[in-house]
Formats: structure tokens, sequence, C-alpha cells
């Protein structure tokens, strides 16, 4: 039904998730990140209260086994929920309760964790972490190229139609927010087509928020 990852760089810092589903706008409801916090990825019986929930508790020192721990004390129905958090040090933590919709698999890396259920294989998580690890370049490429991986591994059951990528830096807010909330083609390369188009222009945006008077033009009719 989905599959997701949530990641640190280890050079820069950033954090980011990407995640994909049958399910319509799963980004929506599934992706949360906060910068010098970390990323947290829900899925399956969502509660998108979790995923603010366990930043919060990061935010005040817990590392990532030890907020998710709380969530799972906390949350009434922690049974049904799947939820995966990476923290400042690259730490990781998984969460799927056994209630939760068909079968669980997952895998954790340096820097990186990745689960998914209802999936073509068990191998898919493995997959995803093992293109993210082995991949270089901008976290968002690296993203891209593990949930590329994932697909190629079998990716879900049946065919996805939602995905989003989200990516957080040294901003209070996300440099990077894409989302294809329902195609009947790969919803993914709908994403990475997206990135392409963002990622030359992305500090150009954060420049236009932290002081629009060093911007570069916009490079739109009437503004050359």
């Amino acid at each position: 039904m989905t599959f997701s990852l949530v990641a640190r760089c280890a050079e820069t810092g950033m954090f980011g998730l990407a995640i994909s589903s049958s399910s319509p706008a799963v980004a929506a409801r599934c992706s949360f990140t906060r910068a010098g916090v970390g990323a947290v990825a829900s899925q399956n019986v969502t509660n998108p209260r979790l995923g603010p929930l366990v930043l919060n508790l990061m935010e005040r020192g817990k590392s990532a086994p030890e907020a998710i721990a709380d969530m799972v004390e906390m949350e009434d129905f922690a049974a049904y929920r799947q939820v995966l958090a990476i923290d400042a040090q690259g730490r990781t933590a998984i969460h799927s309760g056994p209630n939760s919709l068909g079968i669980w698999t997952q895998a954790e890396g340096d820097n990186v964790a990745s689960g998914g259920n209802l999936l073509d294989n068990d191998s898919v998580p493995q997959a995803i972490v093992n293109g993210f690890t082995s991949a270089t370049g901008h976290i968002g490429d690296r993203l891209i190229g593990a949930m590329r991986a994932g697909l190629a591994a079998g990716g879900e059951a049946g065919p996805v139609h939602s995905a989003g990528m989200k990516i957080v830096d040294k901003a209070s807010w996300p440099v990077a927010d894409l989302r294809c909330d329902w195609t009947e083609e790969c919803p993914i390369e709908a994403i990475a087509k997206a990135w392409d188009v963002y990622k030359p222009q992305l500090d150009a945006y954060i420049q236009r928020a932290l002081d629009p008077r060093e911007a570069p033009s916009y490079g739109v009719p009437g503004d050359e």
C-alpha cells in the first residue's frame, strides 16, 4: 500500500523523506520534517498527529528510538500505526503495529531507514536503503534514486498513484516540498521531473525569502 524512506545527508545536515502509495495524496498526510531536528514518515492506518509529535520529542532531546518508544506509549492506537523517524545524529527508528494492514518489511542503513507494507516482495525496503546509500550528490537526487530503486525491486504489489518528497535545510520551512497527489502514470517519475525543474531554482527561492534585495530575477516575461 505504501513505501517510504527517511534520510539525513551527513555532509550538509539536510533531512529528507520520500513516499509513494496506491492511495491519493499520501505526502499530504504522511510526510513531516523539521530543520535541525529530523524527518518522520507515517503510513498505513495513518494518524497525521504522530509526525509532529515525534519531531517535538526529538527537538526536546530524545533520540529517534526514544521518541518512537514514547510515541507508542502515548498513542492509543499504536497497534495500527507505522512510523519511521531519523534524528539529528542520523539515528533511525521504526514502529509497525501488529494490527497494521498487510505484511510489513523494513531496512535501515547509515543515515537512512525505509519500510513498506503490501509490497511486491520483502526486498523492496533494502533496495531503497541501498539506493540511497550508494547514490551521491544532493539529498534530493539521492531520495529520487532510492525510490526508483524500490520501484525497480518490485515496489508495491499493485500500482502506485501518489508520491511526494520533502527536504529541509537550515531554513525553518521545507526548501523542497514536491507532491503528485494522483496519477495513472508513475507518480515517482512525476516527482523526479518536478525535482529536475525545481532543483536549479531552489537556492534562489531561499534567497528571495531571506533577502530579496540580493535575489536573482524570476526569469519570467516582464522580469528579464
